[in-house]
């Protein structure tokens, strides 16, 4: 960003008063432009014991497979924005949502949630952002071919707690991949 989307003046980097980081703020008008993590919001979507995924028809990681998920929007709860998400990509319907993932990934402002979800049928199909939609076992994950950690962790702590018939919310926060293969021992 470099101009005041309130008057259109140039901005500059400086620590507001009364706060402690560094923002862009417009010294025309004095507005001060925060930029803060964007949610994403998602569904484990479940049919039968098997789990909806999505393979990428965009990018970043076009190709690969995930749960259905995206930015949320203005104006929707996140809730709102994960049936939506699925709609969208999966062009499937789902009900009783239950928080179950909750990841913060300072490295790049995101936090991702994913709610447990459950089909409300087998009609589904690729939307416009999907190459392909297929339910899968859990022998039959293409865990290599998963777009991104997010999605890893939550369909491993799936079917870890679907063994025990437990669910809990489970909250963390995920290095950076790179920050990973190089720490292995800092891996939870």
């Amino acid at each position: 960003m470099k101009f005041c989307s309130q008057c259109g003046g140039p901005l500059n980097w400086q620590i507001p008063s009364g706060d402690h980081r560094p923002r862009l703020v417009c010294p025309a008008c004095h507005t001060v432009h925060y930029q803060n993590p964007r949610i994403v919001a998602g569904c484990l979507p479940l049919w039968n014991g098997q789990v909806l995924l999505c393979r990428r028809a965009i990018e970043p990681r076009r190709g690969f497979w995930t749960l259905p998920g995206g930015f949320m929007e203005n104006d929707e709860t996140m809730q709102q924005a994960a049936i939506r998400e699925t709609l969208e990509e999966a062009c499937a319907r789902v009900e009783g949502l239950a928080l179950y993932t909750l990841f913060d990934l300072p490295h790049i402002q995101q936090v991702h949630v994913f709610f447990r979800a459950r089909l409300v049928d087998a009609d589904f199909a690729a939307g416009a952002e999907s190459l392909e939609v297929r339910l899968f076992h859990e022998a039959d994950i293409p865990w290599p071919e998963l777009a991104f950690p997010t999605v890893g962790h939550t369909l491993e702590y799936f079917f870890k707690d679907r063994v025990r018939h437990l669910y809990p919310v489970r909250n963390e926060p995920l290095a950076p991949l790179h920050t990973l293969l190089t720490n292995p021992l800092e891996q939870s």
